[in-house]
């Protein structure tokens, strides 16, 4: 490789040297967040919302109500986003107005004033993606924390964040108008085999009773958009492998809770966090047997992890009334 690089043309020198440092960065492990949590046990509570930064707008202030009055409920150590978190084109710069009135000036209940973990949506991507993902975000507001891939260890669980965008196909070969800021990704080829390997080592080499995955796009869901193919096949499996016990995603502005055929995977999608009711859906994509709820309007996620092997979720609706709740195992 060194000798690749001492290329004759100085151009050629430099062209090769930034490709090396690209796929170098692209392979680097996940960075891991360690999140004391503020109990004696290693229980741990948190909220999931997704698709919801719209300055207040189609009902995102009354969900960020009710989720701090839930938040409070049950003590949460911090909040999970799954993307799309400001509409409809991302952050501009790290000075985009936006953060303020889209998160910091909506989220303000005392139970919310704690980490927000964050994947990137597909609209994140139409604006500037290093805004989002920059240090200079947390200066504003300290709750913020968003990269592109992640691990947080907290208590009794270790959640993997992945950046599900680079996976879609569509977004490259039938992109439209839409312009995608793909800095930091290409050669993308490089970057989806980056993730896929740096994922399954982590997963590895967790000991971690519960293990969850974070992604913005669906990959079991009767929602508007459906299950995301794209990961399905690339990254499903991984997670069958390690025995994941939860995947959950945004993308679909709904609530649902799908079963694994294979293994006890849930599947969980939180993407009510503002405008939602778009009543289409994916009938007979999947049978009875998987589909447990499905709900086509706002709201969010409360997760427990109770013990090492037992867990509560509940499905809270615009009102801060509980859908649906179930009782799952590790």
């Amino acid at each position: 490789m060194a000798r690749l690089c001492s290329s004759t043309s100085s151009n050629s020198v430099f062209i090769w040297t930034c490709f090396c440092v690209l796929v170098a960065s692209n392979l680097a492990e996940f960075p891991r967040i360690k999140h004391n949590t503020h109990r004696n046990d290693d229980s741990v509570a948190f909220l999931v919302v997704g698709d919801w930064g719209r300055d207040g707008n189609y009902n995102q202030s009354r969900v960020a109500k009710q989720m701090g009055e839930v938040g409070k409920k049950i003590g949460i150590d911090f909040v999970i986003s799954t993307g799309d978190n400001f509409y409809d084109t991302g952050l501009k710069s790290v000075n985009d107005p936006r953060f303020e009135t889209s998160f910091s000036k909506i989220y303000t209940a005392k139970s919310l004033q704690k980490p927000w973990y964050t994947v990137l949506g597909n609209h994140d991507y139409l604006g500037n993606t290093e805004a989002q993902l920059s240090p200079a975000l947390r200066k504003m507001d300290n709750r913020w924390h968003c990269k592109r891939n992640f691990i947080v260890g907290a208590g009794y669980a270790d959640i993997f964040f992945i950046d599900t965008n680079p996976f879609v196909n569509d977004y490259f070969i039938n992109a439209k108008k839409q312009k995608f800021d793909w800095k930091g990704i290409l050669p993308r080829e490089n970057y989806l085999a980056a993730v896929r390997k740096d994922l399954d080592s982590a997963l590895s080499k967790s000991r971690a009773p519960w293990k969850i995955v974070v992604g913005h796009h669906p990959m079991r869901s009767m929602g508007y958009h459906g299950d995301t193919r794209e990961i399905v096949d690339q990254i499903l499996p991984i997670l069958e492998a390690h025995k994941v016990e939860m995947y959950i995603n945004g993308h679909d502005h709904c609530l649902e809770h799908f079963s694994n055929r294979k293994g006890s995977m849930q599947f969980l999608t939180s993407g009510g966090g503002s405008k939602a009711w778009k009543n289409k859906f994916h009938y007979g994509v999947h049978n009875n047997a998987s589909k447990q709820f499905y709900y086509d309007g706002q709201g969010f996620l409360s997760v427990k992890l109770i013990s090492r092997d037992k867990g509560a979720l509940v499905f809270y609706d615009v009102y801060g009334k509980p859908l649906y709740s179930i009782k799952v195992k590790a």
